[in-house]
């Protein structure tokens, strides 16, 4: 009668326990969700980059679930079996990190680029061939929109290895082309037009970004002249893709040139005969 007293008692004692164990588990998570949604909160307001909340918010949420866990073996007087999990931990880790090397390079990349910022959403940046818009940034790869389109997602590990350009960090961008004139043609003058027009062209700055039109070399069939111009990409960013401007640019100082009577004359092919023997047949067009 006593022994069955004993067993009856010890179930009611591990029902207890259990019940204590889950209502303290249940209510560590949602204290620790309440926190990690306050800690985002309060680091967005103070950092640009949003992957450095989100990454320590993430970071304090597991360890607190984690010691949540432990908690909960505790109170249900599993000591040992809680020492033998932290002893293997180690070995686990190793191997875990092993078998998925380059998942945990990606998150290691992310910690750094939480940190270092080299770009923030709705940047344009180029990184590994792949140009595009920020649309998304988190622990384990980078979303970005390309100008026609394309969601891309690139690891983190490579935006890290590999050079990155960001188009959009100080809010300028210089463009630049090349224009050839005919050798009959006054430079002085067409360099004269060519900064008139860009100047008329929407997006182009001027003052301490004014365009630039300089003469770059005397090739063999044409005078080269190099154009040069910034945009601000706070106020265009909204556009389809900055190379917009670059193109209206350049149509309309070629149409301008035009209209002025200036030629733009292609590259000359010289054409030699090794064999005098056999006479060349050659028909040269011309238009009326």
């Amino acid at each position: 009668m006593q022994r069955s007293y004993n067993v009856t008692h010890y179930f009611q004692v591990n029902y207890i326990s259990l019940g204590i164990a889950l209502l303290f588990v249940f209510l560590g998570f949602l204290s620790a969700n309440f926190i990690k949604r306050r800690i985002k909160i309060r680091i967005n307001k103070r950092s640009v980059n949003p992957i450095t909340a989100t990454f320590i918010s993430q970071m304090i949420s597991f360890v607190l679930k984690t010691f949540v866990v432990f908690m909960g073996f505790y109170l249900l007087g599993l000591n040992s079996f809680t020492n033998k999990i932290l002893a293997g931990a180690g070995i686990l880790t190793f191997i875990i990190g092993f078998a998925l090397k380059d998942i945990g390079e990606n998150f290691l990349s992310g910690i750094i680029l939480a940190f270092k910022s080299p770009f923030k959403i709705d940047d344009l940046i180029e990184v590994n061939q792949i140009i595009g818009f920020v649309k998304d940034i988190n622990i384990r790869e980078t979303q970005i929109k390309t100008p026609d389109g394309k969601d891309v997602f690139i690891p983190n590990a490579i935006i890290l290895k590999n050079p990155l350009f960001n188009y959009t960090i100080d809010g300028y961008l210089r463009y630049e082309f090349i224009v050839g004139i005919a050798y009959e043609n006054n430079p002085t003058e067409a360099i004269k037009i060519i900064l008139e027009t860009v100047n008329q062209v929407d997006g182009v700055l001027e003052g301490d970004k004014m365009p630039a039109v300089m003469i770059s070399e005397l090739a063999t069939s044409t005078i080269s002249i190099h154009v040069m111009f910034w945009v601000d990409t706070f106020q265009t960013t909204k556009r389809t893709v900055h190379n917009s401007i670059r193109s209206h640019v350049i149509n309309d100082v070629v149409v301008a040139l035009m209209d002025k009577g200036f030629s733009l004359p292609s590259s000359i092919v010289e054409i030699k005969n090794y064999e005098p023997a056999i006479p060349l047949h050659l028909k040269v067009e011309t238009s009326q």
